[in-house]
């Protein structure tokens, strides 16, 4: 830093300097404009008493008197550039430098003491740093109005552009007068948009002049017709592509859903609508007023903006017309005439193969007729009225899902902060904090609660809420390359049929009842990979819609238990390996040496096959003895060795070869930026759970809440009692014990996976039946046993002994369960739901009532509606107690870790049992997970929840707690394996 003084001293002019001292400590405040006292009259430049140069400088007089110009450097826009090239540059004291100024006249400067440069750059970078970070502030405010509006037309307008978007195509077929080429079921929608909706226009003009109105008259007229046309072919469809029937869906299914649609539109419609007629008749504030408040929101089917605090305004005025729900009937009827409609007006035609003479092969696209069904777990068939769609409506429908409108992918925006039952999440669409699937008594309880009980509640759907997400865009092209060639590997479905088998020419009746068989198993198999091909291509749609944006946030709600679950139902973390591997954290964080460790123990449990039961340091060396495996999928995944396609979770494990190659190839891996989500899961969670309520030292071993060199795996000690007990039975003598000849079939297929699924789910309540699926299912997967009726037996047997296995292990678990469904059935047995409240305060209402048939007359036929009877179903609410609470306090546990993360700095995603964050926080999380499992258990769940019975029911008698063990809780915190 060089203060200057300008003037023109003689040829003759000379500078004297002296040695000088730091003065002691001034005003620096009085610094911050700098200058020199000259005297005119003087040879002498004076120092005055603030001066930045601490001695006198001697000149001799001159002809000409002293000038003063302004600095040249003063008036740049680079000033601050200047000055940091100056304060680098070192001049002895006593060196003059001279600058040409504006005009002729030479300037000197020199120097200043250093000490002086730091008091003035400091304040100079201050002030520049203020202003970088309120332009900062700025952009960033300007960067979420433009998101906040783009998620508010999200919400609002997808229909309309939808009906906009067939609007354009009719124009250009008109204009061309030829057929635009498009995706198949865009081509159907396009031939049925106009039929149907002159058809919905009709019905309207119908219903209004008419004298005997139809129920669903007041209904009908409250939105557009060419928008409603879109909303219903929509509906159907998306109903045919996720269903498992043969190309049909029930009327009441198919009428209720297309009515909960309307609704919803209805309602954003009809807000907007009233917002527009209000925004008209409002006088607006000045602009000043204006801009105090939030910025301005798109409206619906136009471009003006109207501003947020109107919006509150509006809301106010509107609460004294609350919409009112339509309820079940209003809905099915309503829908069941739309559908109606579409079967009146939908049309398919074969392709051009027929012959030209012939009359055009036009057929309706949809047919109403009525079916027998088989309910799950009921042996009675009822016939049921059905909508079924033509052969050729399914033809290249999975091949075209992705077309298919997904009206509300994430939002842009963080989502609205939890404040009550129906106020928080989407910021136009309706959005409830609990699923209660109409349980009235449900939700009657969530809205009377104060909101101050369910603060931490409202706290951790925040805080779940507010973690942003993007897409792996690495890992979603290597999807999209391999689903393009047909999929059939890492997980993804075969996107090609199983072919039919011929009917057998013989009329032997075996070959025919065998030919009936594979004919029902291969039509089975082609129903489900056509639904899993149309699920793979909607998650794959909504990925290819986020790809390019910043980042996205999944909004948050509880099903009635306490467990949070994300309100986006296609592309969620929730799901499957294919969306987990293809979301990632938006924000980075640097690796660190911890967050190097965790990364390669993330690889390391997402392959799986037995490693993840390996300790810390054994999945470490398995990282260690496959580097050039990872290098190899990582830089090659399609056409190298394909390593990665051997791991349990493929793609997960793909994006955590990429993360860690990077990291490893870097000149310096601790400072590499990684997005990725790593994981920690509770070993069997749902017995954790039970082994701290119960304090079961031997049952607390065997799912890690003590610390060993290695996990403790219980599927494997349970898969070893039940090998011992098949082996006992194997030996005995097959005519006298009939599963003597299951046991030696079944001995060499026993194996920890064969009974993870069932182990997992005991502590939940699985019955024998569920069991017995869940080990067929395993047991196809093996392909040992191929007769079908065989493979049905032997799942029966080995469900029997693998909860009998369970038994002999658990005992404590099974008593606390016991206890648990024995006070359900006291609460039950008096007509009364079993209630609780977790220990963050949500209330939780079982709603196992049994349900009472409505039958209500439609335009299609008379359907019969459920709903929630009088009576409660006192089996359900016994059997369904155990696993419930259970899940309400692991729930429980995850938004207490939730809130403490928020509180830490970490972010944070939960699935359930599975915590998430940044490889580098992954140390802070688990210390905090530990702390909170501790903290929820030292609190006495069980006497409080005994207490909460007895208050509630004074009248009745509960079975007295059941006797609990001695185990230390704060063993947990020291256990490496516990969360791992």
């Amino acid at each position: 830093m060089h203060s200057a003084a300008s003037f023109s001293p003689g040829p003759q002019a000379q500078i004297y300097s002296t040695s000088w001292k730091r003065p002691p400590k001034i005003n620096t405040k009085a610094h911050k404009s700098l200058h020199f006292l000259f005297s005119s009259n003087s040879n002498t430049l004076f120092r005055p008493s603030l001066s930045s140069t601490p001695f006198p400088l001697n000149l001799k007089s001159t002809s000409h008197p002293i000038q003063l110009h302004p600095l040249a450097d003063s008036v740049h826009d680079n000033l601050v550039e200047n000055l940091e090239n100056s304060v680098n540059s070192h001049i002895p004291i006593n060196e003059i430098r001279k600058v040409t100024p504006l005009e002729s006249f030479p300037r000197i400067f020199i120097q200043d003491p250093p000490w002086i440069a730091s008091l003035f750059l400091k304040g100079l970078y201050k002030k520049s740093n203020q202003e970088v970070r309120l332009e900062f502030k700025e952009m960033e405010k300007r960067k979420y109005n433009l998101l906040r509006r783009r998620q508010i037309k999200a919400e609002t307008e997808a229909w309309e552009r939808m009906v906009e978007e067939y609007r354009e195509l009719q124009r250009e077929m008109c204009e061309k007068k030829l057929a635009p080429n498009l995706p198949y079921v865009k081509a159907l929608f396009l031939g049925w948009f106009e039929p149907l909706r002159d058809a919905i226009e009709r019905e309207q003009k119908v219903q209004r002049t008419k004298k005997q109105k139809a129920a669903f008259a007041p209904h009908i007229d409250l939105l557009p017709p060419d928008k409603m046309a879109v909303i219903v072919m929509h509906k159907m469809m998306g109903l045919f592509m996720v269903g498992n029937q043969e190309g049909y869906v029930q009327v009441v299914q198919a009428a209720v859903q297309v009515g909960v649609a309307i609704e919803q539109e209805v309602r954003i419609h009809s807000f907007l609508e009233k917002t527009k007629n209000y925004q008209s008749k409002k006088i607006l504030a000045d602009t000043e007023e204006g801009l105090r408040k939030e910025k301005e929101i798109l409206r619906k089917r136009v471009n003006s903006l109207i501003r947020t605090r109107r919006l509150k305004d509006v809301q106010k005025l509107l609460k004294n017309e609350e919409f009112e729900a339509w309820g079940r009937d209003t809905q099915a009827k309503l829908g069941s005439r739309l559908i109606e409609l579409l079967t009146e007006t939908a049309y398919v035609q074969p392709p051009l193969n027929q012959s030209p003479d012939g009359p055009p092969d036009v057929r309706p696209a949809f047919r109403h007729t009525f079916k027998p069904v088989t309910n799950p777990g009921q042996k009675i068939v009822k016939k049921y009225g059905v909508i079924e769609c033509d052969p050729l409506v399914l033809m290249g429908l999975d091949k075209t899902a992705k077309h298919m409108l997904i009206p509300y992918v994430p939002m842009l925006v963080p989502p609205k902060k939890w404040k009550g039952y129906d106020k928080g999440g989407h910021l136009f669409l309706p959005s409830y904090v609990m699923r209660t699937h109409g349980s009235r008594k449900q939700q009657d309880a969530v809205k009377i609660v104060p909101a101050k009980q369910m603060q931490k509640v409202f706290e951790a759907l925040d805080m779940l809420g507010n973690t942003k997400w993007r897409v792996n865009r690495r890992v979603l092209n290597i999807v999209e390359c391999i689903w393009a060639r047909g999929g059939n590997i890492a997980g993804l479905v075969n996107r090609e049929d199983v072919p039919i088998p011929e009917k057998p020419s013989s009329e032997d009746l075996t070959e025919i009842q065998e030919w009936k068989w594979n004919l029902r198993k291969a039509k089975k198999i082609n129903r489900e990979r056509h639904s899993q091909r149309c699920d793979t291509e909607l998650k794959l749609s909504v990925a290819q819609k986020m790809r390019d944006e910043e980042g996205f946030y999944y909004p948050h709600n509880l099903d009635f238990r306490g467990r949070a679950y994300p309100m986006h139902p296609h592309l969620n973390h929730l799901s499957s390996d294919l969306c987990r591997g293809i979301l990632e954290f938006a924000e980075g964080r640097p690796l660190g040496k911890s967050g190097l460790h965790w990364l390669k123990i993330h690889l390391a449990n997402l392959y799986s096959g037995g490693v993840e039961k390996l300790s810390h340091d054994g999945r470490l060396a398995f990282v260690d003895n496959h580097l050039r495996d990872i290098f190899d999928s990582a830089d090659n995944p399609i056409n190298g060795n394909r390593w990665w396609l051997t791991a349990e979770d493929p793609f997960q494990f793909l994006a955590a070869c990429i993360n860690l190659s990077e990291a490893l190839r870097s000149s310096s891996p601790l400072t590499i930026i990684s997005h990725l989500p790593i994981h920690q899961d509770g070993s069997c969670n749902g017995l954790q759970h039970y082994a701290a309520l119960g304090r079961d030292s031997m049952e607390a071993a065997a799912v890690n809440l003590i610390a060993g060199d290695k996990p403790a795996d219980v599927y494997s000690e349970i898969a070893v009692r039940v090998h011992d007990i098949m082996k006992r039975d194997s030996n005995k003598d097959p005519a006298t014990n009939p599963h003597a000849v299951l046991a030696k079939i079944l001995i060499d297929q026993v194996d920890r996976k064969l009974v993870k699924q069932t182990v997992m789910t005991s502590v939940y309540g699985v019955t024998y039946v569920g069991a017995r699926e869940q080990i067929k299912r395993r047991l196809e997967e093996k392909g040992l046993i191929t007769d079908d009726r065989l493979l049905f037996t032997a799942a029966c047997y080995a469900a029997k002994v693998t909860l009998a296995a369970l038994g002999e292990i658990f005992q404590a678990a099974r008593g606390i369960m016991g206890w648990l469904g024995d006070c359900a059935k006291v609460i039950a047995s008096e007509n009364q739901p079993v209630r609780w409240t977790t220990p963050l305060g949500l209330p939780v209402v079982q709603p196992y009532c049994r349900s009472e048939r409505h039958l209500i007359r439609t335009s299609l036929q008379v359907l019969a509606l459920q709903r929630e009877g009088k009576s409660v179903d006192v089996r359900k609410q016994r059997t369904a107690f155990p696993p419930n609470f259970v899940h309400s306090l692991d729930g429980t546990h995850m938004m207490m870790t939730a809130i403490a993360c928020r509180d830490a700095g970490l972010r944070f995603a939960g699935v359930h049992d599975s915590f998430w964050t940044h490889a580098c926080d992954m140390e802070k999380m688990n210390q905090i997970l530990r702390e909170k499992f501790v903290e929820l258990y030292s609190e006495p769940i069980l006497e409080n929840l005994l207490e909460s019975f007895q208050t509630s029911h004074p009248s009745l008698v509960f079975p007295p707690l059941p006797a609990r063990g001695d185990f230390d809780l704060q063993k947990v915190l020291e256990s490496p394996y516990f969360f791992n």
